[in-house]
C-alpha cells in the first residue's frame, strides 16, 4: 500500500539523484530508503528509477508521479498546519479591532460569546477610535475588526457594511426635542462633543458635517470631552446638547442623564458599522470567528444591513 514516507523518499531521492543524498537529506540510514523506494515500485509495480554510477536517474514514470507526489505531501502539511492553527487558538490570543464605543454595544457580551466557545483563549478588544483601529490593520498590527466607517479610508482595505445605528439629538430641554432636529437648527445649537482627540474624523462628526454642508457652518461644540459618558452626563446637567448613537442613547441617559431625552435629525443620520480587514488577506480561523461573532452582536442592537 502506497505512504507517505514511501512518497517522502521518493521525493528526496528524486532531487538528489542518490539513495545516500536522500538518507542524508531525511536523516533515514540509506538502506531504509532503498527499501521505501522498492516498496513503492511494487506497490506501483513500475520501476522509478535506474542505477548509473553511485546514482540513480528517475525514469519517465517517476517524471509523471513526481507533481503528484509533491500535491500530496503538501495537501498534508497544510492539513497539519490547519490543525495546529486550530490548536493554538483554542489556547492562544485573539486580537479583535472595535470602534470607540463598542463597550456599549458588544464589548463584554462579545468576550463572552468567545469564551462560552473556547474558554481557554485569551481575549483583546483593541481601538478607542476606528481610524487609529484601521491604521493597526493597514500596518498589519490587527488582522480584522469592526468599525464606524463613514470616515474611514478603504484605501487597502475591504470594507463590508452590516449595521447602522441612527445618530440622535439627546437634550435636557423638551423644547429642544419637540420636533427633529434641522440642519439650521444643529448648526445653531451648543453642543457637548466626546471623541475630542479624533475631532477632525470620528465618524459621528464627520456625519454631521456633511450635513451641515447646505448650511456651511460646522457642528457648533460649546464642550469638548474624550468619552461619551461624561458628554451625556454633561447634557443632563443641561450645559449643554449633543449627537450621540441611539444605542448610546438608550443606554446611558436614564443611568447618567434620567431627565434628558433625545429625538432624531432630519433627514435621519445614521453610523455605519462594518467588518474591515486587509485587502486579499487570508484570515485565520480567529479572525473569522470574531467577525461572525461581533456581526452578530451588532447585529442584534442596531439595524442589519443585508448584502444582496
Amino acid at each position: 500500500m502506497l505512504s507517505l514516507h514511501q512518497l517522502t523518499c521518493f521525493l528526496a531521492t528524486y532531487e538528489h539523484g542518490s539513495l545516500t543524498g536522500a538518507a542524508n537529506a531525511l536523516g533515514y540510514a540509506q538502506p531504509s530508503v532503498s527499501e521505501q523506494i522498492r516498496a513503492l515500485e511494487k506497490t506501483l509495480g513500475v520501476q522509478l528509477f535506474r542505477r548509473v554510477g553511485r546514482g540513480v536517474v528517475p525514469t519517465s514514470v517517476a517524471d509523471t508521479l513526481r507533481p503528484h507526489a509533491e500535491k500530496v505531501l503538501a495537501s498534508v502539511e497544510e492539513a497539519r498546519q490547519a490543525v495546529a492553527s486550530v490548536r493554538s487558538f483554542e489556547t492562544g490570543t485573539i486580537r479583535f479591532g472595535m470602534f470607540g464605543i463598542a463597550r456599549l454595544y458588544a464589548g463584554a457580551s462579545l468576550i463572552a460569546d468567545v469564551l462560552a466557545r473556547y474558554p481557554g483563549v485569551n481575549v483583546e478588544l483593541v481601538g478607542q477610535n476606528s481610524i487609529a483601529v484601521a491604521e493597526d490593520l493597514r500596518r498589519g498590527r490587527l488582522e480584522a475588526a469592526m468599525l464606524a466607517v463613514s470616515s474611514v479610508n478603504a484605501d487597502g482595505l475591504t470594507v463590508t457594511p452590516v449595521a447602522r445605528e441612527e445618530l440622535v439629538y439627546i437634550s435636557a430641554d423638551p423644547a429642544h426635542l419637540a420636533t427633529p432636529v434641522t440642519a439650521h437648527r444643529l448648526s445653531l445649537a451648543s453642543l457637548v462633543m466626546p471623541e475630542t482627540t479624533w475631532a477632525e474624523v470620528d465618524s459621528t462628526r464627520t456625519t454631521l458635517r456633511q450635513m451641515l454642508t447646505e448650511t456651511g457652518r460646522n457642528p457648533r461644540s460649546k464642550i469638548e470631552v474624550e468619552d461619551i459618558e461624561t458628554a451625556v452626563e454633561v447634557v443632563g446637567m443641561g450645559l449643554a446638547d449633543s449627537v450621540i448613537p441611539h444605542g448610546a442613547a438608550e443606554q446611558l441617559l436614564p443611568r447618567l442623564a434620567p431627565n434628558a431625552g433625545w429625538v432624531s435629525l432630519r433627514p435621519r443620520q445614521f453610523d455605519t458599522f462594518a467588518v474591515v480587514h486587509r485587502a486579499g488577506a487570508v484570515l485565520s480561523p480567529a479572525a473569522r470567528l470574531m467577525i461572525e461573532l461581533a456581526t452578530e452582536r451588532i447585529r442584534s442592537v442596531a439595524e442589519p444591513i443585508n448584502r444582496r
